[in-house]
């Protein structure tokens, strides 16, 4: 195949750029968004966190609650904390259901967070609100799924809601404005017997 001049490229660029601009200029609606991070690959709360860092950039308040990994120290809370006018982060989860081994407690946990997280959702001055793991609860039938979607169909209308975490409910799916599902494709743990790694995994 020949190899594409500069005034070939610049003039397909050119194109791209109207057929873009154009697709640009219809798109003027603002809303909160309902974002589900789910599927089996790594990364949903990572991509998650990260648009927190990105809101908290643009100095909107953000609230997090994690559903399962209070009982982890991760790298994020210490970074968090330096900004505690922008952003509530709060871990309350006490492990994996496989750890704790008591349903009562864990739907007693589950239901605690999730106080929170409609605390935060019907509060105007938080303009994010993360559910970490919220999918993992409502796996486990630890929180009604009707009650949830209820809460997210009603959130206010600028309020940006992002929900993580593997079997994301096909409701909740069908209800979001932009759903994210990580493919697992090759992971050390699995593969190489490579621990959960600091700065990596939490």
């Amino acid at each position: 195949m020949a190899e594409r001049t500069d005034a070939e490229h610049n003039a397909k660029m050119a194109k791209i750029k109207v057929a873009r601009d154009r697709i640009v200029e219809g798109k003027t609606q603002e809303k909160g968004l309902l974002i589900v991070h789910t599927g089996n690959g790594k990364g949903k709360t990572s991509a998650a966190l990260g648009m927190v860092v990105r809101a908290i950039g643009h100095g909107m308040k953000v609230g997090v609650i994690q559903f399962v990994k209070g009982a982890w120290e991760t790298g994020e809370k210490p970074v968090f904390d330096r900004f505690a006018d922008l952003i509530e982060f709060k871990p309350m989860g006490e492990g994996f259901t496989w750890d704790t081994q008591d349903r009562a407690r864990d739907v007693a946990v589950a239901r605690e967070a999730w106080d929170e997280v409609k605390r935060m959702i019907a509060d105007p001055s938080y303009a994010m609100v993360v559910a970490d793991e919220l999918n993992i609860v409502l796996r486990y039938d630890y929180l009604p799924l009707d009650e949830v979607l209820a809460v997210l169909a009603a959130k206010p209308a600028d309020t940006h809601v992002i929900v993580t975490g593997r079997n994301a409910p096909q409701a909740l799916i069908d209800m979001a404005d932009l759903v994210t599902e990580m493919t697992l494709v090759k992971h050390p743990f699995r593969e190489q017997g490579v621990k959960a790694q600091k700065g990596i995994e939490f």
